[in-house]
Order: structure tokens, then sequence, then C-alpha cells
């Protein structure tokens, strides 16, 4: 076929329509005006001569051409995006741009830190952080849409073959008390002790809260007899409850770094009990690796691993890829 029968434009627009669930709020998303965005549509289907969306709802709905057209033109509009980072790379570190996933809590207490010193050496790199669930952050690796992520949660079945998945840290999850708290006068408390407590948790299908309760399990504690008092969706709404008095929790130590300092909260330790989770640095190894995610990885990433595992990081550190040997073979997300 000589002439393709869509622009890079149209499959932006038919991509926000899709996210945004309307041709306006599309048109509001692009800055564009909304007829634009109509006339687009129309040319693109008459050019295909397929209907790509229902026009019978509210909603703006694809149909199944439009469906098909979303999932080749999302993977278009990514390699592109790849192919701009891989040209902006030849200015060495003078511009280009980083682009890191994490989890909720990794994303919240640890990127930062990291980031902010990946920028004070290099200013002219324009850094993103993504942060959601882990089960996303992976599957934007796989798609290329972010450079390499620290998770807390486990992959998904699906991807570990297209994933290089590597041991990176431990994270300590510790016992929050109020300062005023009886306990909080106390170095460690005993495993029947937690039984008299009103604890803070996170949603139970969270994966912390999954991890916190495994490893409480094995260490022959009943979580069934924990006096939940309220559950909420946050660290930092959970570190506030605990301050104010509500109760106890379990956090990652990283996440606490500056109440403990300031005093404001109490944390102990359970006497015969360590609860810690694994990080894992993960990315695809077969997509185009950027100058400055190589920096990041050989000069930022080690300084926050765990001892132990700096090994296994220096040893699947890959080679940097050159944009000739971009894996266009990228997986659907969901």
């Amino acid at each position: 076929m000589s002439d393709l029968p869509f622009t890079l434009d149209q499959l932006r627009i038919l991509k926000a329509i899709a996210a945004e669930g309307s041709f306006k709020r599309a048109a509001d998303s692009l800055y564009v005006s909304q007829p634009a965005v109509s006339l687009q549509v129309q040319n693109l289907e008459r050019q295909l001569d397929v209907p790509l969306f229902d026009r019978g709802g509210r909603r703006a709905q694809l149909t199944e051409a439009g469906h098909l057209l979303l999932n080749y033109g999302e993977k278009i509009l990514s390699l592109c995006q790849e192919t701009c980072r891989a040209v902006e790379d030849l200015q060495n570190l003078q511009g280009g741009t980083l682009i890191v996933g994490a989890s909720q809590t990794t994303g919240t207490y640890l990127l930062p830190r990291m980031i902010g010193l990946f920028r004070q050496k290099y200013p002219d790199v324009a850094v993103q952080l993504h942060v959601h669930s882990t089960r996303r952050t992976a599957w934007s690796v796989v798609n290329g849409q972010v450079d390499m992520a620290i998770i807390g949660g486990e992959v998904p079945a699906e991807l570990t073959e297209s994933l290089e998945i590597v041991p990176y840290s431990e994270d300590e999850l510790v016992l929050i008390l109020p300062i005023f708290h009886p306990f909080a006068k106390l170095d460690k408390i005993q495993k029947e002790d937690l039984y008299k407590l009103q604890f803070i948790t996170l949603d139970s299908q969270s994966t912390i809260r999954k991890v916190i309760d495994h490893v409480l399990v094995k260490a022959d504690i009943d979580t069934r007899r924990f006096k939940i008092e309220m559950e909420l969706n946050s660290i930092e709404a959970i570190k506030n409850a605990v301050q104010a008095g509500l109760g106890a929790a379990f956090v990652s130590n990283t996440a606490i770094a500056k109440e403990l300092q300031m005093s404001v909260l109490h944390s102990t330790s359970v006497e015969g009990v360590t609860v810690k989770r694994h990080l894992w640095l993960i990315y695809n190894p077969n997509r185009y690796r950027s100058k400055a995610a190589e920096a990041f990885s050989q000069e930022i990433l080690p300084q926050f691993a765990t001892t132990g595992f700096k090994d296994n990081l220096l040893k699947s550190s890959p080679k940097r890829l050159v944009a000739n040997t971009i894996d266009t073979s990228i997986s659907n997300t969901e």
C-alpha cells in the first residue's frame, strides 16, 4: 500500500476519544475544536470505509474495527515516541527524557529521592514518574511507555517472559503507634499484644496488606483476631489516623522517616517477628535503552539497593540497545 489511510494525528485523536469517552473532551485534551475532531474521524472512517464509533449512546463507543485500529494505533504511537527519544539521545544527555515507573509506596517515598539526585547531576534531562499499581506499571514497561520501574508487588505471570526482573532491595514494614500510646514506651512488644491493638489498614485487596498478613501468619500470628478500626486507601491517610490516636498500623519504614525525625509517630518491633518484602527492578531487555536510562541505572540505582543485591544489579545491567534493535512486537495493554 503506497498511501496509508490514516495519519498520526488521526491515531492520536482516536486514542484521545477512547480515553476521554467523548468527542468534546477529546478535543479539549488535544486543544483543538470539536468540529475539527469530528471531521478527522469522518475522514478516517471514509478512508478506511468502516465505522469506528457507535453513535447511538451518550458515550463514544468503539466498534470492533475501532478497537482493532486503536490497538495497532497505540503501538504505532509508542514506537514513534521511542524513535524521537532515540534521536534526542544524540545530544548526549543535554536533553531527552527519562520515564520511571513505580508502585504506590516506592513511587511516593523512594523514587522522588532517587530522581532528585539524578536531576542534580543531569538538570537538562526531563524526568517523568508514573505511579500506578504493580500490574499497570509492569504493562507500561513491557509496552515501552516506561523505561524501568521499581515495584513491590508480584509481576503478572503473563509478563514474566517479556521482562527482566531483578531483586533490588528489602523493604521493612514496621508497627507504628501514637506517641502517647502505652506501648510507645516499649522498644518491643509481644505477639499477644497485637490482639490488644486497634488497627488502621489498607484495603484487604492491596498488595502491601496481603504481604503483611502473609508474613504475620507465617510467624504464627492470627490476623483474623486483629481488631480493624478502619480501612483507608493511602499510606498518608493511615499515618495521619495513627498520629491522631485512632489506632496502630504496619507501614513501610521508608514512609515514616520524616515522622520519626519529628517525633510525631512511634515505631516499635514485635518480639520474634520481622516483616519484610522484596522490591524488584523491572525493565524490558528488548526495548531501546536511552543514555538517560543507562545513567540512572549505573549511577543512581546502586545507591539505594540493599547490600547483597548490588551484585545482582550489576550482573543484570543490560547493554544499551541501539535504535535498529527495537522490538516491535509490543504486548497489548489491559
